[in-house]
């Protein structure tokens, strides 16, 4: 246990906003004789998918080379549309988490995301209100992406504290596990009560 919590830094895809993958991919596949499961595929292996999600190519020229490699009609609205709805519009917390917490934690967002989603993201959840501007995370601003030490540090450096005084959130044991290896305390989430539970456990003050 913290001797102090002070900060809580969450993950945002399926801890906080639910994804919904296969309603992106039946977007994306308009105009082209490729499955769901086939542009997937070709995503997750792409050779810049790496430098999307970590900022080091931009919004358009993105659209460009995807819809180039897939022969794609979409034009760049189109594709941003699909692209986004993954993005389920109902959050997975309640406002009053953040609230609650914000009266006397600090609190970070961390995630492995991209301009287009974060563009998204930050217009239409009410939960960004109660993280400030520099302290949201994304690799693509940062240009590094989980598990690296890197994001962790830019994390911790936002809100400025240190790792004892910090946990991390994110469904995805292995970015759990690499938080834990850099000194912070970190929850695996599954459910909106566990995470609940397990924020009391940390800091059994907490009246959530």
């Amino acid at each position: 246990m913290p001797q102090q919590l002070r900060a809580v830094i969450f993950d945002i895809g399926r801890v906080l906003v639910r994804l919904d993958i296969a309603l992106s991919l039946a977007g994306l596949s308009r105009g082209i004789p490729l499955s769901p499961e086939e542009i997937w595929s070709a995503i997750q292996t792409d050779p810049r998918w790496q430098d999307w999600q970590e900022g080091r190519i931009a919004p358009h020229d993105w659209h460009l080379h995807l819809t180039r490699r897939l022969g794609s009609p979409l034009t760049f609205d189109e594709f941003r549309d699909a692209w986004n709805r993954t993005l389920d519009p109902q959050p997975l917390q309640s406002d009053d988490l953040f609230k609650t917490l914000s009266k006397n934690k600090r609190l970070a967002l961390l995630s492995n995301t991209d301009p287009i989603h974060v563009a998204h993201l930050e217009s239409n959840f009410s939960f960004f209100q109660f993280f400030p501007a520099a302290q949201r995370v994304y690799s693509c601003a940062v240009r590094a992406s989980k598990p690296s030490p890197v994001i962790f540090q830019a994390a911790l450096k936002a809100i400025k504290t240190q790792a004892a005084e910090t946990v991390f959130v994110d469904d995805i044991l292995e970015y759990v596990q690499a938080a834990r290896s850099l000194g912070l305390h970190a929850i695996q989430y599954r459910d909106p009560g566990q995470l609940r539970a397990d924020l009391r456990i940390l800091d059994p003050d907490l009246q959530i």
